[in-house]
């Protein structure tokens, strides 16, 4: 009976390819471990943001609906009769969209941009009926983004409301001008008025709702999203822009 032997050299390709295999199978379970915290830590920074993201709107929420805000629209409501209806059915329309439509963590770039066009129209009862208030809106509703819930709700309210406020009311060369765009899968809002001059100017880049409405974008959009607020010969000028195509490639790769 002959014994089968087995060369020394294919033994130790044998063994080569043993220590081979475990290498690889060991590189493969440590990228596995690794992968898994990596998911890991994810999915607790994704909790972790969502928290800020729904403090942030609850704070939002809540000093939109103060009372005093509320009261100062009605009182100019009041003192315009002539407007009331219009500017009642308008002021309904923001209420709505503040009570129902902000609970949800994002909404669509139409939804948003008619709410803000609401809100004007209500601010618009402040305004005499020789000042110059300039509302644009560029748009392309055919692009797939437009009515996708990609923007953060209220976002626009901020630079809306400051300009009103912090307007000159009373110079012959006195405007407020806003631009809504919509183009290239960008969210685009430029706002720009004359300062008054009972207003300081170094305040004009402070403010809870300024700082408020920066933690919110970079804590929803991070680096797709720029924001730009300078002076100009006494004119405030804020210019924000969402880039919400990006916004949802990195959603959609952190699932």
């Amino acid at each position: 009976m002959r014994t089968l032997t087995i060369p020394v050299y294919l033994l130790y390709m044998l063994m080569a390819a043993g220590i081979l295999l475990l290498a690889v199978i060991a590189y493969l379970m440590a990228r596995l471990v690794k992968a898994e915290r990596r998911r890991g830590e994810i999915e607790n920074r994704f909790q972790q943001t969502e928290k800020q993201v729904n403090a942030l709107q609850l704070e939002t929420l809540e000093s939109r609906l103060n009372p005093h805000l509320f009261k100062n629209i009605l009182n100019s409501i009041q003192s315009h009769a002539y407007q009331t209806y219009f500017a009642l059915e308008k002021l309904s329309n923001v209420l709505d969209y503040i009570l129902y439509e902000s609970r949800n963590k994002l909404v669509t770039p139409k939804d948003e941009i008619e709410f803000a066009l609401s809100l004007i129209e209500v601010n618009k009862i402040k305004l005499s009926p020789l000042f110059e208030l300039k509302v644009k809106t560029k748009i392309d509703e055919t692009e797939p983004l437009y009515q996708q819930r990609l923007l953060a709700p209220l976002i626009s309210i901020d630079l809306i409301e400051n300009a009103f406020k912090h307007a000159d009311l009373q110079s012959a060369d006195a405007f407020i001008s806003i631009i809504f765009e919509f183009k290239n899968d960008q969210f685009a809002l430029t706002v720009s008025n004359k300062i008054s001059t009972k207003t300081p100017i170094e305040k004009e880049k402070g403010g809870i709702g300024a700082a408020t409405l920066e933690q919110r974008l970079r804590i929803i959009y991070k680096n797709h999203f720029k924001l730009e607020r300078f002076i100009e010969n006494d004119v405030h000028i804020a210019h924000l822009k969402i880039n919400l195509l990006e916004h949802k490639t990195e959603m959609l790769a952190a699932r």
